[in-house]
């Protein structure tokens, strides 16, 4: 070997860095990495991709919604693809390595099949998405909508912080939003789509594993809930006669902690509370709040849901409350391919490691591109499993392990490709 995968780990560490410079962040070890779609940040690391691309003999290509794709071409023409990647946008003051990792491991892959001569019998896609976070636009999965031609026009009028619409900025990034709908790939032109993620949990770490297959990515669901009572004067009401919003607040957060604690696959949050009047000496009249209910399984979360509100309903009927209830949005799980998440297992397994199989709890592009293809994800270990925080971190040689497996992959799904 000409090049090793231990190189092609230290190749992929070098550009991480590289690529973290690109925020609007003044110290990105305290700060973390802010990069927005269509912002001057994501010019810079597509000029930085576009540079390394160019390096390793891949075509490289722009399209109309901002994606990054260069490819590594087969010797045929006619083959198919399989496209590798993430997204570039971060959250604000986020990590170095989410999303950006799953553009840079396929490129280190790309380096190392590259270096050593091993020819495949398709292309490889490497995609840097445009636009994951939403947090600009509050697009979400602008980017791999696109390609998996789910992108919806509507989405082109969401405007940012100043006003600007997306369509706007990205005529100013020089993209042509018009012509989005032939950025899409065909499904019949697709292999397969695979990202490798930092796993954004401690489950790995906690295993000693350095990487691990994701069997499904989370179905997620979130709900408004305004708790209704009587404001009154907090000195003079007594205990048993109010009808504090507040206690009933505290009760459906109570629930929601209880039955995810008590449910296999579930997860949940009351992640936002808003109190009325919000006075020192008044009763709560109003609390609203938000909550989050996650899991890889439709079923378990719909079922969850109906014991949720069943629980809630006989509560704040026991408080003298009434409630009004919203649900503001609901995204089905997506399961990974069976047949990719065995691909990747056996790849894990011929780089030495025992294969943990773990479902995703947070969203990935991978929502987006099962329209268009089977899909497959490999979670890299992340330290403390913290992550969209400043502190985010991996371990190099992590990198190293990330890169074999890829290639394991590559070569076991090269294997199964149609002779010509």
């Amino acid at each position: 070997m000409t090049f090793t995968l231990e190189q092609a780990g230290r190749q992929a560490w070098e550009w991480l860095e590289a690529a973290s410079r690109f925020t609007e962040t003044h110290d990105v070890e305290r700060e973390g990495v802010t990069r927005l779609c269509a912002s001057r940040e994501h010019r810079a690391v597509l000029d930085a991709l576009t540079h390394w691309m160019s390096e390793l003999g891949m075509s490289v290509r722009m399209d109309s919604a901002a994606n990054l794709i260069g490819r590594y071409a087969s010797a045929d023409p006619s083959a198919r693809t399989l496209l590798i990647g993430s997204h570039q946008d971060t959250v604000p003051s986020g990590g170095k390595y989410d999303g950006m990792m799953g553009v840079i491991l396929p490129l280190a892959l790309v380096k190392y099949l590259r270096e050593n001569a091993i020819a495949l019998p398709f292309h490889i896609d490497v995609v840097a998405f445009s636009d994951e976070e939403g947090t600009r636009f509050s697009s979400t999965l602008l980017g791999s909508k696109v390609l998996a031609g789910r992108f919806d026009p509507e989405m082109l009028e969401a405007t940012d912080d100043q006003g600007v619409t997306l369509e706007a900025a990205l005529q100013a990034f020089g993209c042509d939003p018009a012509r989005i709908p032939e950025d899409r790939y065909r499904s019949e032109e697709v292999i397969a789509f695979l990202e490798a993620h930092i796993e954004q949990g401690p489950q790995l770490e906690q295993a000693g594993l350095p990487v691990g297959v994701v069997s499904a990515i989370t179905g997620i669901e979130r709900h408004r809930i305004e708790v209704q009572g009587m404001a009154g004067h907090a000195g003079t009401v007594p205990m048993a006669l109010r009808r504090d919003a507040l206690v009933g607040a505290a009760e459906v957060i109570r629930h929601v902690d209880a039955l995810c604690k008590e449910t296999d696959d579930l997860v949940g949050v009351v992640g936002k509370i808003e109190n009325a009047p919000n006075g020192v000496n008044v009763i709560p009249q109003t609390a609203t709040l938000s909550i989050e209910l996650r899991s890889p399984d439709d079923d378990i979360r719909r079922h969850a849901r109906r014991q949720l509100f069943e629980r809630i309903d006989a509560s704040l009927e026991a408080l003298g409350l009434t409630y009004d209830h919203a649900q503001t949005y609901e995204q089905g799980a997506v399961p990974c391919s069976p047949g990719l998440i065995a691909t990747l297992e056996a790849a894990v397994r011929e780089s030495g490691i025992e294969p943990r199989v773990l479902f995703s709890g947070a969203g990935h592009d991978g929502l987006a591109m099962a329209d268009l293809c089977e899909i497959g994800m490999l979670f890299v270990r992340c330290r403390a499993g913290i992550s969209h925080h400043p502190s985010e971190a991996i371990e190099p040689e992590d990198l190293t392990v990330a890169v074999e497996v890829l290639a394991h992959a590559c070569q076991r799904l090269a294997d199964r490709q149609p002779s010509a």
